[in-house]
Order: structure tokens, then C-alpha cells, then sequence
């Protein structure tokens, strides 16, 4: 087949339209090469989701601590959370920490 019967194909002539061709060059170009091109901002979309997780997790840390500092407000909840936390005693008391051992002996 000559290059002049494979040209008379339809398929062949709308393909070889200068505006075919120009639209296939526009699409191709703005889904790879452009800086606003599809790829681009898939990745945005990405980061967009990801960072709006985020949000949420930190949102619901305020909570808990907001929650955590009403609940500090009694004073024997101060006094259980000083002791659990940062190993503080009262005055004559003894405090004995107990750690166990995590590691397999063989």
C-alpha cells in the first residue's frame, strides 16, 4: 500500500486536518506540559485531601485537650494528673513507679 492510498483514507484525512492536528496538540499540551496542566492538579487535589485530614486530626486534638483542661479545673483531677504525668508527690509521701519489662528473655 502506497503512501497516497494509505492518505485517501477517511480516518486518515480527518486526522491530517490542520485543526485535528492543532486540537491534538492543544489537548496534549495541557494535560502534560502546560503549569495548570491535569497532572498539576491532580497533585494539588492530593495535597488539598491530605491537608484537610490534617485538619480535622488537629481539630480533634483541641478538642480533646479543651476537654482535658475543663476536666483539670477540680482539684483532685489536677492532683491524678500530676501524679500520672509528671511523678509529683505531696509532702511525706513515697511514690514507686513500676515499669515492666517489654523485652522477650530468651
Amino acid at each position: 500500500m502506497t503512501f497516497n492510498q494509505f492518505k485517501n483514507k477517511p480516518i486518515i484525512k480527518i486526522l491530517l486536518n490542520r485543526y485535528v492536528l492543532i486540537l491534538i496538540t492543544f489537548i496534549v499540551w495541557m494535560v502534560f506540559f502546560d503549569e495548570n496542566s491535569w497532572i498539576n492538579h491532580k497533585e494539588f487535589n492530593n495535597e488539598i485531601n491530605k491537608l484537610n485530614k490534617e485538619k480535622e486530626y488537629y481539630k480533634s486534638q483541641i478538642d480533646e485537650d479543651k476537654e482535658l483542661i475543663n476536666k483539670l479545673d477540680d482539684k483532685e483531677e489536677l492532683e491524678k494528673f500530676a501524679r500520672e504525668e509528671y511523678k509529683m508527690k505531696k509532702e511525706n509521701e513515697d511514690i514507686y513507679i513500676i515499669e515492666y519489662d517489654t523485652l522477650n528473655k530468651k
